[in-house]
């Protein structure tokens, strides 16, 4: 099972100050490749064309993919539990703020569905797949330092569902710093992240003091992923 403290327990060590992060960076301009609406490139970028594609390529959000009905019957689900449990604000190495989590395996028949149906999007047929889906509920005041989730717990893939609130998730290139890209999450959306998103640049979701995209404030309230991986390729669990 991989959740958020054991990933982060050994993740890759970020050395990167908190401060160059929150900055909000000017978006990219020079770039001969369409950008999605949900993805604000910083203008570092633009010198580095074939990064920039690879992240875009390597990284990819379907807005709308449940319906607000989806939503609720994911939230009907996952809240009778979720409220039980406390929110936690005093992690080991400080790197998450006001979370709570579980890990689930059994859904009814209709949340089955849809998680199915994330499934068959997310990971080519054949993949191994963790079957516990991770669920983590950040509250309105929440947020998630930059982390690589670890290799030697989950795959190449890591997709996620938001409910509830729209947010920004913030990738930062693991080597240069300066290179980073704002997504908007919107709620409902699904992200999937793969290759070089997933493994090169350290991915974080923004406080309420930080979310702005393309200049436009977003204010994040309570946020639930649903998140699900493939399992770790063998040569990494050791």
């Amino acid at each position: 099972m991989c959740t958020i403290k054991r990933l982060l327990e050994i993740v890759k060590k970020v050395q990167c100050k908190r401060s160059l992060s929150s900055i909000a960076a000017k978006p990219a301009k020079d770039v001969s490749f369409q950008v999605p609406a949900y993805f604000s490139l910083c203008d570092q970028f633009s010198n580095e064309p074939k990064l920039a594609e690879n992240l875009v390529n390597s990284m990819t959000v379907h807005t709308d993919f449940l319906t607000e009905e989806e939503e609720n019957s994911l939230m009907n689900e996952l809240d009778p539990y979720m409220t039980k449990l406390k929110y936690e604000y005093d992690h080991w190495d400080n790197a998450i703020h006001g979370y709570r989590e579980t890990e689930r395996l059994k859904w009814n028949e209709a949340n089955t569905k849809i998680l199915n149906r994330v499934r068959d999007l997310a990971f080519p047929p054949g993949v191994s797949q963790i079957k516990f889906v991770h669920i983590l509920d950040l509250n309105q005041k929440g947020w998630i330092k930059p982390h690589i989730d670890a290799v030697r717990f989950c795959g190449d893939t890591i997709t996620g569902l938001s409910l509830l609130t729209d947010s920004i998730m913030r990738l930062v290139h693991d080597k240069d710093k300066h290179l980073q890209a704002d997504i908007l999450l919107k709620k409902r959306s699904l992200y999937v992240m793969k290759g070089c998103a997933r493994y090169d640049y350290t991915h974080e979701i923004l406080s309420n003091e930080h979310s702005v995209f393309k200049g436009e404030k977003v204010f994040k309230d309570r946020r639930i992923s649903v998140i699900c991986r493939n399992e770790p390729d063998p040569r990494n669990k050791n």
